[in-house]
């Protein structure tokens, strides 16, 4: 009987601490990332479709959601990484981690300059947006699996 109760009580420690990790992996960080990162995109882009109104505060709120993507974008492929999770990441990031730190490091500057411009209509908004969304397609190019 006292087994059982010991064993229980590390059963019910362990999951939860066990989920914690799974949370914590970086294939499920990053993918949660980009997930926020593509829901801005969609925000800006049906703007500068005409698909929706210009709201500066989405807009503005949206090139944020960029910017502090960028931050932490980089420290999310570490070596290990590169499987699981159904990752989309391509193993040219492992293979040339220059050429795709260089691209992060793109992508925060224009989200950045995106940022500070701080558009207030739909003619600030695109060429602020524009620059990401050229960085994202160029990376998405190299580093990222097709759907």
């Amino acid at each position: 009987m006292l087994r059982s109760i010991l064993f229980l009580t590390a059963l019910i420690a362990f999951v939860p601490a066990a989920a914690a990790l799974a949370e914590d992996a970086p294939q499920e960080v990053r993918h949660e990332l980009m997930e926020d990162v593509g829901g801005a995109a969609k925000s800006i882009g049906k703007m500068m479709k005409g698909e929706a109104p210009f709201d500066a505060e989405i807009a503005n709120e949206s090139l944020r959601t960029w910017a502090d993507a960028a931050a932490k974008l980089g420290d999310l492929f570490p070596d290990g990484s590169e499987t699981g999770y159904d990752t989309d990441a391509k193993a040219t990031i492992w293979t040339d981690r220059a050429g795709f730190d260089e691209q992060v490091a793109l992508f925060a500057e224009k989200a950045n300059a995106a940022v500070a411009a701080n558009p207030q209509s739909l003619d600030e908004l695109k060429p602020a947006a524009g620059g990401v969304f050229k960085t994202c397609k160029s990376c998405h190019e190299s580093y990222r699996v097709d759907d």
